[in-house]
């Protein structure tokens, strides 16, 4: 369903497991970024009324996700660390083509965050089939469901902003590019991407 190019190395759930805190310190951040990036789309293209109805809703979601996370870490008597820079994101975006109309851009954007809500769910997904502790494991399954929704959300609504022709040929570019990224990037358990 997801099209990802290159599954994630097996040895990421383990080096995950090793360090809960981190983990789920990298995974707050991540939902606080994407429920940031939904309203920045709002903001930079108001005038895209049905994008500005079906995202306002996955903002609070995603808020709702980083209290969810913040409320596990209190459960564990964690604490929630410094926010990291985040090199496979910032991979990502040194990919997304600059310049250009804003609806070139918006394009971009959506695709970019649809690629990250694709490799959330599968990280999710690796961590409800694998972790050893079941709570864990239930918890992050209800977060691989909703991820897979987002991802599908922003290729949606490319596909309706662009066509699905012009979306798939970008997408499968994008999707080349990802595999490369992960290919480049170590292995690291303390980090979502």
């Amino acid at each position: 369903m997801l099209g990802l190019k290159l599954p994630t190395d097996p040895r990421w759930v383990n080096l995950a497991e090793k360090d809960l805190e981190e983990i789920l310190t990298d995974h707050a951040y991540c939902e606080q970024k994407a429920a940031t990036s939904c309203i920045s789309l709002i903001q930079m293209y108001p005038e895209n009324i049905e994008m500005v109805r079906k995202l306002a809703p996955i903002v609070t979601e995603e808020w709702g996700h980083f209290r969810l996370v913040l409320s596990e870490l209190e459960k564990r008597n964690l604490t929630l660390g410094r926010q990291r820079k985040d090199e496979y994101v910032n991979e990502l975006i040194k990919f997304e083509k600059k310049g250009g109309s804003r609806e070139n851009r918006l394009l971009e954007k959506l695709l970019i965050f649809a690629l990250i809500e694709a490799r959330s769910c599968e990280r999710f997904r690796l961590l409800s089939l694998h972790l050893e502790e079941q709570e864990l494991k239930d918890f992050y399954h209800r977060f691989m469901v909703s991820e897979a929704g987002h991802y599908r959300l922003f290729i949606d609504l490319a596909n309706m902003y662009f066509g699905e022709e012009r979306v798939r040929a970008r997408w499968k570019e994008y999707l080349e590019h990802e595999a490369k990224i992960l290919e480049s990037l170590e292995v690291r358990g303390d980090r979502m991407h």
